[in-house]
């Protein structure tokens, strides 16, 4: 099997990608390749990864009139023909398409010259770029139920959930993923705010914790994003000399699933990464939805799972220290609840999501 990915601009276009391409490298001997921009954030995460990445030239579309939008227009026709040397030489048995503005040439490209294509969204409400493309596209891949009434063809539709949550089921199940440095009895809140970081959780949860380690027995692990790490930790250095081993802090932590395997409470924002591992492992969350996405689609990610019982979101106009504060110390004393909501959590996971999207594969290339 012979696939072409294609998506960029976010690192949740792109992860969800690698987890796939991983899989199909491992289960199906695929022979994988990557098209993306020059410009996105696929140029610095995939070539460490050992894939090829082919680039071209491409840039987002503007929704008013202005010399940009001609610009535009005239680069994802250059694209279009860029990508169709690209597929013409690698010889593709799908094309995969995982959203951002890249994804629209490589994907015309490949339907016009006759190549299979399935597009993978993530969020709970679709980005442009595959609503666009669900037109052409063969199937159209879902990570939330209910995404399927924004597509025009919701019969192209299937839910497969999204690939990452395969490999933190995966993670999770392999024999050393606990970390060393955690006391084996007490309960673990994670933070995660995303690579980067984000300000408002970072503030409202650095001010609850003192509050959280006197009225809890948890011990908390605190990943602050690299933006923040070094104001944070000379903040909480008083605080970490008190709390010792129950206050870990880090600016990223490569091994995130294998972490959540060990955590009881987790903090964090919408993504759709990030929501697709949680569920997979079962773990209640407190989620902050970051506002200043496309559409508030994180908002919509989050009120998913807290209708169902697996969250509870906090809006950013809504949060405070206080606020976090009361939250934390009622959930992580509330060891009956926080089991309701693991096992809701887990209802919502769907750990398989890369063999499901396997099968997708593998059933528009006949």
């Amino acid at each position: 099997m012979k696939v072409v990915f294609t998506g960029g601009g976010t690192g949740g276009h792109i992860y969800p990608a690698l987890a796939l391409a991983r899989y199909l490298q491992r289960q199906e001997d695929a022979e994988i390749l990557f098209i993306g921009t020059d410009h996105g954030m696929e140029k610095q995460i995939i070539p460490p990864t050992g894939f090829p990445l082919r680039t071209i030239p491409v840039i987002g579309l503007e929704r008013r009139l202005s010399l940009r939008l001609g610009r535009a227009v005239y680069m994802a026709a250059a694209g279009v023909i860029a990508a169709g040397r690209i597929l013409k030489s690698f010889q593709p048995d799908v094309v995969v398409g995982t959203g951002g503005y890249v994804a629209g040439p490589v994907v015309l490209a490949a339907r016009l010259a006759g190549i299979p294509t399935v597009i993978h969204e993530q969020n709970a409400i679709p980005g442009l770029t595959n609503i666009w493309l669900s037109r052409i596209a063969a199937r159209v891949c879902l990570s939330m139920p209910g995404s399927e009434k924004y597509f025009p063809k919701p019969q192209k539709t299937i839910l497969t959930g999204n690939p990452r949550a395969t490999e933190a089921a995966q993670a999770a199940n392999a024999a050393d993923h606990m970390e060393p440095t955690l006391l084996p009895q007490k309960p673990v809140l994670l933070c995660v705010g995303g690579s980067h970081g984000a300000l408002k959780l970072n503030e409202a949860f650095t001010d609850s914790l003192s509050s959280v380690l006197e009225k809890t027995n948890a011990q908390v692990v605190y990943v602050t994003g690299r933006r923040y790490y070094d104001e944070i930790e000379k903040k909480l250095l008083p605080l970490m000399k008190v709390a010792g081993r129950r206050l870990h802090l880090f600016p990223y932590h490569e091994q995130l699933p294998s972490l959540l395997a060990r955590t009881s409470l987790m903090v964090s924002r919408a993504g759709a990464t990030t929501l697709a591992e949680l569920t997979a492992l079962g773990v209640p969350a407190i989620i902050i939805p970051s506002p200043n996405v496309t559409n508030n689609h994180q908002e919509h990610n989050a009120r998913l799972l807290a209708d169902n019982g697996a969250v509870v979101m906090i809006r950013e106009s809504e949060l405070s220290a206080t606020v976090l504060t009361k939250i934390l110390v009622a959930l992580l004393g509330d060891a009956k609840g926080l089991q309701q909501m693991a096992a809701a959590s887990k209802a919502l996971g769907i750990p398989d999501a890369a063999a499901r999207m396997t099968a997708v594969l593998k059933e528009v290339i006949k």
